[in-house]
């Protein structure tokens, strides 16, 4: 199961991707499995020498337990020590942000590809958007003719 965070794309550039490990609870994978989870509006943080995932959303497990799960909590990714250096030094000399774009599956294992981003400005999403339309106009007007 792959779940995508549409908005990243769409307001940030991404520049480099890269694959996390991530920190859960038994029920939270296998709420992660059937797909009941949303990326929208979460981030990535770096605290010392540790990345947590914040404000990511995984629905509660119908058959577990509910008392004290919080669905938002913050989730401690793992990540190689060389990483979170390259990435630390990364954010800070330069206006980068680091962005969750999907959860997947690899096995038994749940992975969390994260974005190394620039954000865009207001006329940047106006301009891709207008290449956008302009593509599928074109694709609908020769949809039948080119063979």
């Amino acid at each position: 199961m792959k779940i995508i965070n549409r908005k990243a794309t769409y307001d940030y550039t991404i520049i480099d991707r890269f694959e996390a490990g991530i920190h859960l609870l038994g029920s939270e994978v296998k709420s992660l499995k059937a797909g009941h989870a949303s990326l929208e509006g979460a981030f990535v943080r770096i605290i010392g020498s540790e990345a947590y995932l914040v404000n990511a959303q995984i629905f509660p497990y119908i058959y577990a337990r509910p008392e004290g799960y919080d669905p938002k909590r913050t989730r401690k990714l793992l990540l190689h020590k060389k990483e979170l250096v390259s990435l630390k030094s990364k954010l800070e000399g330069a206006n980068l942000t680091l962005v969750p774009l999907s959860w997947y599956t690899t096995g038994p294992l749940v992975k969390l590809e994260v974005g190394l981003a620039h954000g865009k400005k207001q006329y940047e999403k106006r301009e891709a958007k207008k290449r956008e339309d302009m593509k599928r106009e074109l694709e609908v007007e020769y949809r039948g003719k080119v063979k």
